[in-house]
C-alpha cells in the first residue's frame, strides 16, 4: 500500500537502543518533556542521579508529567493532584488517599546512561532489551579531548540516516571523494551488531595518508565512526539517531581525537564530518522512502543493509 501521494509508506519505527538526551543536559532533581518513537514522555533525573523515563500522562486524569512535574528523592511528583512515581511507573503515594488504586501505574521505559548520552530502548511490542552496546574507551580518557557535541533534526525516516553509511558510492557524488572507497562489511552479536571498513586516502591540509574508516553499529540508531592506522593517534565520532516518529528523526554527534591530533587533523575532521552532514540534509530531507528500491551491482551494500535492518522491526511496525 503506497501513501495518498503515490510514496512507498515510510517504515515502521525500529526497535533498539535511541539517545533521548546528553548526560551532561539532565541534573539530578531536573524534569524534561520529551516526544519520540511517536509518542510523549517524561525525563528525569533522581535525587541519586539515576535517569528514569515513564509514559507521560498521569492515570489519574491524565496531566503530563513533564510540565510542572517535580522530582521527589527518587520519584516524580504529578502537578495536577501530586501523585509521585518511581522509576518503574508505580504510584507511590497519593497525598489525600490511604490506599493506593492497582491500576495507578504508567509505563516505565528501560534507560541506560553511558557514553555521555542517556539511551532509551524503545521495542514495538513492549518487549525487553535483546542487545546491547558497549563503553566508548576513548570518551572521558585524559589522552582525548573533552568531547564537542552536534544535534540535528531533520525530516526524514531514521533508516534512510542509517542507509547512508552502507552507500560507499555517495562519498564520490555527494562528498567529492576522488572515487567510492574500497570497502567491505561484517555482522556479529547474533545478527545485531555491524561493521563496515571503507579504505581511502585523505587529501588533508596536513598532508595525505592512507586510512580505514571503520564504522560500527548495533541496530539501526547507534554507531561509532574510527580513523584507523594512523600510528598513535585517534579519531572517534559517536552517534545516535533517534526516531522522533516515523517521518522525523533527532541526529546526536559526539566527536573526541587524541590530544597529538587536535591542532592538525582533529578539527578538519570535525568541520569535514559536518560539512558531509550538511550535504547529506538536502538529499534526506528532499527524498521519498523506496520500500523496494531498483538496485544495481554496485549497490550491494545497500542490499545487504535493507536485509540488516529487517532484523529491527515487529510485525506490528
Amino acid at each position: 500500500m503506497t501513501q495518498a501521494n503515490g510514496h512507498d509508506p515510510w517504515p515502521g519505527i525500529p526497535n533498539g537502543w535511541f539517545a533521548v538526551a546528553w548526560s551532561k543536559d539532565l541534573v539530578p532533581g531536573e524534569v524534561q518533556r520529551m516526544h519520540y518513537f511517536g509518542q510523549e514522555l517524561v525525563l528525569f533525573r533522581t535525587r541519586s542521579g539515576v535517569p528514569k523515563v515513564l509514559d507521560a500522562y498521569c492515570a489519574h486524569l491524565g496531566a503530563h508529567l513533564g510540565e510542572g512535574g517535580t522530582v521527589i528523592g527518587e520519584c516524580i511528583r504529578c502537578p495536577f493532584h501530586h501523585w509521585h512515581y518511581d522509576g518503574d511507573g508505580t504510584c507511590t503515594n497519593i497525598p489525600y488517599a490511604k490506599k493506593i488504586p492497582p491500576r495507578a501505574k504508567v509505563r516505565a521505559w528501560d534507560v541506560v546512561d553511558r557514553n555521555g548520552m542517556i539511551f532509551v530502548w524503545h521495542h514495538a511490542e513492549g518487549k525487553p532489551p535483546f542487545f546491547d552496546f558497549p563503553v566508548m574507551p576513548e570518551i572521558g580518557h585524559p589522552d582525548w579531548t573533552p568531547p564537542r557535541y552536534f544535534d540535528i533534526e531533520v525530516a526524514v525516516h531514521m533508516q534512510d540516516m542509517a542507509e547512508n553509511n552502507c552507500d560507499p558510492v555517495h562519498f564520490k557524488y555527494v562528498h567529492t571523494m576522488d572515487d567510492a572507497p574500497e570497502s567491505e562489511i561484517e555482522y556479529g552479536n547474533d545478527g545485531y551488531f555491524m561493521r563496515m571498513i571503507s579504505r581511502y586516502a585523505t587529501n588533508a591540509r596536513w598532508g595525505g595518508v592512507a586510512v580505514n574508516l571503520e564504522r560500527d553499529s548495533w541496530g539501526l540508531g547507534l554507531t561509532s565512526v574510527r580513523l584507523k592506522d594512523i600510528p598513535d593517534c585517534g579519531l572517534l565520532l559517536y552517534s545516535s539517531t533517534s526516531p522522533i516518529d516515523q517521518g522525523h528523526t533527532c541526529s546526536r554527534w559526539l566527536f573526541t581525537v587524541t590530544n597529538n591530533l587536535v591542532d592538525t587533523m582533529g578539527e578538519e575532521f570535525i568541520d569535514g564530518m559536518m560539512s558531509g552532514v550538511q550535504a547529506d540534509m538536502r538529499i534526506w530531507e528532499n527524498k521519498i522512502y523506496r520500500a523496494r528500491p531498483v538496485l544495481c551491482e554496485g549497490d550491494s551494500f545497500l542490499g545487504s543493509f535493507r536485509q540488516w535492518a529487517q532484523k529491527f522491526y515487529s510485525e506490528t511496525a
